[in-house]
């Protein structure tokens, strides 16, 4: 999806204009693919621009780094700071915010411990990732043929830049084979998650969604949609999906930082009744809890002035 550009990116501690936002052709990261990122959205509200979970997301990233044993050069309030400041640098009243923490120019080879670690910070302006009537229309899944990684081989844990190369292959092949999006198994044939997204599907009227030990990633977003389940008077369980209790769900969604909530209406040209009663719900209450119109969630949103 194309964006367009904001006036500054803040990189390593100072904002600097968008144009001049580059890196090194031998970047360690753009070699290896040895780096984190993180996906956060702020929303409007009648307080000015704020940040829907800030903190827990760039905990996560540090999770992520220590994970691959790179230590961040700035503690999570700095980098929590950077957000709000490079928010306010847009001018923009909502945005996607975008930090990365990467090895940088002038080590090369596989040894990471004596790389830099930089990082930057972008944001602009992006639309719901599987479009703006994913929660009404739905969208249309393929499992992929492409599983996802296990634990010990590119641990999912982490959002690792090299990680994505993995949904990739899996979101280009739907996307070619006429599908939205992708749903990924893994290697024992379970549902771990989509290329970008949590999965939730309906069973026996309880909402599940696979567990971490699945390969699917602890997803903030996938957390926020469970407690607002919950006090919505919805059963939520943490379990195994197999293929076919997607094909033959009462209802199903996913979502994400990108893509918000989303209907999904088929999986392999199986159809599923969408919107689903509880994904419409969700759906709606997920919209104000993220532009603090809920008191019960306004923890959650980070104003950025």
């Amino acid at each position: 999806m194309p964006f367009e550009a904001t006036e500054k990116i803040w990189m390593d501690g100072e904002l600097v204009p968008w144009e001049e936002a580059r890196v090194h052709v031998l970047t360690h990261t753009l070699h290896y693919g040895t780096g984190v990122f993180e996906g956060i959205r702020a929303y409007e509200t009648d307080a000015g621009p704020a940040i829907f979970r800030l903190t827990d997301h760039v905990v996560r990233l540090f999770n992520s780094a220590r994970i691959l044993m790179m230590e961040i050069p700035f503690t999570v309030d700095e980098i929590v700071e950077a957000c709000k400041e490079t928010v306010r640098a847009s001018g923009l009243p909502s945005a996607y915010v975008r930090p990365i923490a990467f090895y940088g120019y002038g080590e090369m080879g596989l040894n990471t411990i004596p790389c830099s670690v930089n990082v930057a910070i972008a944001c602009w302006t992006w639309g719901a990732y599987l479009g703006d009537d994913g929660v009404t229309k739905g969208v249309r899944m393929k499992v992929s043929s492409w599983a996802r990684h296990d634990h010990n081989t590119m641990p999912p844990a982490s959002k690792t830049t090299g990680n994505y190369v993995n949904s990739s292959l899996a979101k280009v092949e739907a996307l070619k084979a006429g599908y939205d999006e992708a749903i990924m198994l893994n290697d024992s044939g379970l549902v771990s998650e989509c290329t970008g997204e949590n999965i939730f599907a309906a069973r026996g009227g309880v909402l599940i969604t696979p567990p971490l030990s699945a390969g699917a990633l602890e997803g903030i977003t996938q957390d926020s949609v469970m407690t607002i389940a919950r006090d919505l008077g919805h059963e939520v369980r943490v379990g195994d999906l197999t293929r076919s209790d997607l094909y033959v769900a009462e209802e199903m969604f996913v979502c994400g930082t990108a893509a918000e909530v989303c209907a999904v209406n088929s999986v392999d040209d199986r159809a599923i009744p969408c919107p689903g009663p509880r994904t419409t719900a969700i759906a709606a209450e997920y919209g104000r809890a993220v532009r603090g119109q809920i008191a019960r969630y306004k923890d959650w949103v980070e104003h950025v002035d």
